[in-house]
């Protein structure tokens, strides 16, 4: 009676879901609370049935406003709704996918995609435009303020190296649900939050980018610490 009534009990604390079990590695980035901009991340490694670290601990800087819940791969739950515009970066289970960059190449697993990027790249983050959320490559020079305003290459050195977070992606995305999540080099050694991107020192992302593995299926949990430890069991996280 009493495992019944647990049951009964569960989806009201944690809705039904486990992560996927081909995924067998994950990035966790954790923050003390919804509002923190402070992230502390970690990769693990499942073989079997075991997780275990085989990066980090590394500090990082997330949202300026802390974090809101995403769309990813988890399910909706009660809470802050990640918006465009709104300085929080997603939280919850979204895969990794697809690195960017200034330099011709980087260390990197060879499945893993890479494009060096030119001044045709773009990343579209306005809700009203048809491309919104997508990789853009123009067949000219950028001429047009949007084109510009979307280019991936600018004079800014953080983003010079970056690694996609898949929340709203395609071929889907919701306009105004956010848009443009990376991880990339954090700014002013630490010292500034994002708007809603991960950051981390440049060899902490180049090390995390040389580890990730698309064969493993990778993903990034991103949760305030006592969301963590409340989903972490029925959830099957690191």
């Amino acid at each position: 009676m009493r495992s019944i009534f647990l049951s009964l009990l569960l989806p009201l604390s944690a809705p039904a879901f486990e992560l996927p079990r081909d995924s067998t590695q994950a990035v966790v980035g954790l923050t003390n609370s919804w509002d923190s901009s402070t992230i502390t991340v970690v990769l693990y490694q499942k073989d079997g049935d075991t997780w275990q670290k085989i990066a980090g601990p590394w500090t990082g800087r997330c949202g300026k406003t802390g974090l809101a819940w995403g769309k990813g791969i988890h399910p909706s739950l009660k809470g802050p709704t990640k918006r465009e515009g709104d300085w929080r970066t997603p939280a919850g289970v979204f895969s990794i996918g697809g690195a960017w960059g200034y330099d011709a190449s980087i260390k990197k697993h060879p499945k893993l995609f890479y494009r060096k990027v030119t001044p045709r790249d773009l990343w579209v983050e306005d809700p009203a435009s048809p491309h919104y959320n997508r990789h853009l490559v123009l067949n000219h020079e950028p001429r047009a303020a949007w084109e510009k305003k979307a280019q991936m290459k600018q004079d800014d050195y953080p983003h010079s190296l970056k690694l996609f977070v898949a929340h709203n992606a395609p071929p889907k995305p919701t306009p105004g649900a956010g848009s443009a999540i990376f991880f990339h080099i954090w700014r002013g050694g630490g010292a500034k939050p994002t708007s809603g991107c991960t950051t981390l020192p440049e060899p902490a992302l180049r090390q995390l980018v040389s580890l990730i593995n698309p064969d493993r299926h990778p993903l990034y949990i991103a949760l305030p610490k006592p969301e963590y430890d409340r989903l972490r069991t029925p959830w099957k996280l690191p």
